[in-house]
């Protein structure tokens, strides 16, 4: 205030001070708006650009899940002998059709040819796995006894093997649910798997490139949208100071949204509106950050599943009643980490985390809920699938005692429980803790379920 008192009393003029102000003022957010709208047209650009890559990775996963949808139809149809799973199967194939749309729909997205055709190879390895398929299927139905005539055409072309026909109707059973999960047959299923990873990579790395420009660009503009924000704050200031009071609502207002972490709204003084979209900008990009920081808070490090806190949030979102809940723990683990120490045994449960996702479907859940302790959630899964359920252990059991990788081989213990009327997740649990229970109590490498044991 005493600077203002002397320059009245030399004989400036505050109002001519104020002018001054008030144009440098202006020119100060004709630049910002300049900046801001080059600001706005990189993120959007660069939002875009992202949306894209991301629509291209979810057709890519759709390529998998459509391909484990097939597979676990097939199984389950070949294990049950029930028409629906097969019904289902070919729906998938002559409707659904994802793995086709998702090849579709990478080529409008992307021009990456890399990422094509390794998604191509996927789809060419799935289709030519349904030769497989369609032979155990026709081995099931006559397994069954069913009339090859009730079922599709393309199941009706496929003759058994002389010595496949002289087979009785349950080693017929057993040979084509062998025919499913054999070497072969898992052969194939890894290099879908295969493709499918080096498409999602090579977009991962375009995506990555791309932000990184992005960012780039950004940084700069954000950095001169602070310089400028920074100066026009200080103009505004003085005109707040040397006239008037409409400003400082205008302010007031912004600060107490900014407390309860809201965007400014746009309006208000021109300078404000200007100071609005900076804010809103950089507060939109700090959520993005947040979220980002969520999802790392929800999975486990070392394995890159599910961690405890993921597991609670995912028992709260699951309907228990038609889900079953597996428990698996590595049978003397701490062995392992005293004879060949604490990274050999971060290998092991790295190994272990792989083989267990790999195992099941990808809409089940796999978490890691204690140091050495997993939890698998299989959604829509009932009682009637408990052979399904047993083999996938069997799956999993083969993978951990292959020791070719220098990773010293473990058995796992595991308990199950199927989902019950109005269950809760602490009684779920305690139902599949039981059951692992009773698996450590019958020597360890086993699985038994509660209440089917």
């Amino acid at each position: 205030m005493k600077v203002f008192r002397r320059i009245r009393d030399r004989g400036i003029s505050i109002r001519i001070l104020n002018i001054a102000a008030l144009c440098l003022a202006v020119i100060l957010s004709v630049f910002l708006f300049l900046v801001v709208s080059k600001t706005n047209e990189y993120y959007e650009n660069s939002s875009e650009t992202t949306q894209d890559m991301i629509r291209a990775r979810e057709s890519a996963n759709d390529v998998t899940k459509a391909s484990d949808y097939l597979t676990e139809q097939i199984r389950s149809f070949a294990v049950t002998g029930e028409r629906q799973y097969l019904d289902d199967y070919f729906n998938e194939v002559n409707v659904s059709m994802r793995r086709e749309k998702a090849l579709e729909a990478l080529d409008r997205i992307s021009d990456n040819t890399t990422a094509l055709n390794a998604l191509e190879n996927a789809i060419s390895e799935s289709k030519a796995l349904e030769k497989q398929e369609y032979y155990a299927a026709r081995m099931t139905i006559e397994a069954f006894g069913y009339s090859v005539s009730d079922y599709p055409e393309v199941i009706r072309e496929y003759e058994l093997t002389a010595e496949d026909q002289q087979l009785t109707a349950e080693n017929k059973k057993k040979k084509a649910v062998e025919l499913l999960f054999n070497d072969k047959y898992q052969e194939k299923k890894e290099a879908i798997s295969s493709n499918t990873k080096n498409c999602l990579g090579t977009l991962l790395d375009e995506l990555d490139r791309l932000q990184k420009d992005a960012m780039e660009k950004l940084r700069k503009y954000v950095f001169l949208e602070h310089l400028l924000a920074g100066i026009l704050a200080v103009t505004i200031l003085l005109v707040v100071l040397v006239t008037s009071i409409l400003i400082i609502t205008p302010v007031s207002k912004a600060v107490a949204l900014i407390r309860d972490e809201k965007d400014i709204p746009v309006k208000g003084a021109y300078e404000m509106r200007f100071l609005a979209k900076t804010y809103n900008l950089i507060y939109n990009t700090h959520v993005q950050s947040k979220k980002q920081l969520s999802f790392e808070a929800n999975h486990d490090k070392l394995t890159g599943i599910y961690n405890r806190r993921g597991y609670d949030f995912l028992l709260k979102n699951t309907d228990l009643e038609t889900s079953a809940l597996m428990l698996i723990d590595l049978d003397k683990f701490k062995e392992i980490n005293d004879r060949y120490g604490h990274e050999m045994g971060d290998k092991v449960l790295k190994k272990t985390a792989d083989a267990i996702f790999s195992s099941f479907r990808s809409d089940d859940y796999v978490c890691r809920i204690g140091g050495d302790e997993f939890a698998v959630i299989m959604l829509h899964l009932g009682p009637s699938l408990i052979d399904l359920v047993k083999m996938k252990y069997e799956m999993m059991s083969k993978k951990l005692a292959d020791g070719s990788d220098g990773i010293p081989p473990i058995t796992i213990s595991s308990g199950v429980a199927f989902g019950e009327y109005r269950i809760g997740a602490s009684a779920w649990f305690k139902n599949a803790d039981r059951a692992l229970y009773a698996a450590k109590e019958a020597g360890r490498n086993t699985i038994r379920f509660h209440k089917f044991s």
